[in-house]
């Protein structure tokens, strides 16, 4: 195992909690599948252009278990990070943000990705999420580099991370496979010693 992913599990806690002054972050557990179900049925539609293909039992107990299992391991290997966002004032779920792909050695990088209820969408929420999530990367993940890919469509998703200090850095032709579709994406990248478009310390 390289040295560099041996002293991030070795530190990593059994579960983890980020918080900020309306919302917070953390790992799922079984008992959100009420919450979750609900939420991503009702904003299927509004997802479904920006996510792979939803399998048949996408929205079963089964499958959400799994998916909890699944991101435990995940971040017990430390190979990602995947987080469901709430607001903190009643606990209600709005959302997920995944830190995954973390990739140690030379690179010391990763990939975001996230989704938002539908009737929470393009209230701030996701930004707030990403003031949160970034610092931690920079200084909890001791990571050096954050990507994300956006289809070219997806202009509202462009314009969250341009406004969380993400540079745009190039188109990917055919990058991912998205509702059934190879879809081109466009490359946006944050690194840890970019100056923080809000003025706060990130490392």
């Amino acid at each position: 195992m390289p040295k560099s992913v041996f002293r991030f599990l070795s530190r990593q806690p059994d579960t983890i909690e980020l918080e900020g002054a309306d919302h917070f972050l953390r790992l799922p557990r079984n008992s959100d599948f009420t919450q979750w179900q609900k939420l991503r049925a009702e904003s299927r539609r509004f997802l479904e252009p920006w996510e792979p293909t939803w399998r048949r039992d996408e929205l079963s107990e089964s499958a959400f278990r799994t998916r909890v299992q699944r991101g435990r391991q995940e971040y017990n290997s430390g190979q990602a990070v995947p987080f469901l966002l709430f607001k903190r004032q009643n606990a209600v779920l709005l959302g997920g943000l995944t830190v995954g792909y973390i990739r140690r050695g030379a690179a010391q990088s990763c990939m975001i990705g996230y989704w938002m209820g539908e009737r929470y969408s393009g209230q701030g929420h996701m930004f707030a999420a990403l003031q949160i999530v970034i610092p931690y990367i920079f200084s909890g993940l001791e990571l050096h580099r954050i990507e994300a890919a956006c289809i070219p469509d997806n202009e509202r998703s462009m314009r969250l991370l341009q406004k969380a200090g993400f540079q745009r850095e190039g188109h990917l032709r055919g990058y991912l496979k998205i509702n059934g579709q190879w879809r081109d994406h466009v490359m946006f990248s944050r690194l840890a010693t970019d100056i923080d478009p809000l003025g706060k310390t990130t490392r």
